[in-house]
């Protein structure tokens, strides 16, 4: 009897293990071209609206999990250390946070021709957004990161 609760034990935690491991598969947002990371490099602006870039270098931390980056509740993608994302909105007040009971949050106020550079670090499951200068977030981004695709081909601009 005993023999057959260990058998079950250890067939559930191979279920659970692979249902995570299935969950996390979805999660993943696909690295976009050499092409695009050294477009999105050169730092332009589009005189009609807005552009955020939001990445991780945090590197150091004892978790390299994902974390799921929302502006204005609409999802862009997941993160992971040395990614980054470049987000076109149109001017006015966003909100960048992340997912599930994670708290951390930013507001913004976005004009038009403006980049904005945002830090984020995640740590025990707690995504912390740090609003930092431009040159600051130019020289992380090229020293640290790779581009991170927001949107599945076919799916509508983020611009509303």
């Amino acid at each position: 009897m005993m023999q057959a609760a260990r058998l079950f034990v250890c067939r559930a935690r191979i279920a659970l293990l692979a249902a995570a491991l299935a969950l996390s598969g979805c999660a993943s947002t696909p690295q976009a071209s050499r092409g695009r990371d050294a477009e999105a490099k050169q730092f332009l602006t589009h005189p009609n609206s807005a552009t955020i870039y939001a990445y991780r270098n945090d590197f150091g931390s004892a978790e390299s999990d994902d974390s799921v980056l929302y502006v204005d509740g609409r999802i862009i993608g997941a993160t992971l250390p040395g990614t980054f994302f470049r987000v076109d909105v149109r001017p006015g007040v966003r909100v960048l946070n992340g997912t599930g009971y994670d708290q951390g949050s930013l507001r913004l106020e976005t004009r038009s021709g403006e980049l904005h550079f945002v830090e984020l670090n995640v740590s025990s499951g707690q995504s912390r957004f740090r609003l930092v200068s431009a040159d600051a977030g130019k020289r992380e981004i090229v020293r640290c990161c790779a581009l991170l695709e927001n949107w599945a081909p076919g799916q509508r601009p983020f611009l509303r």
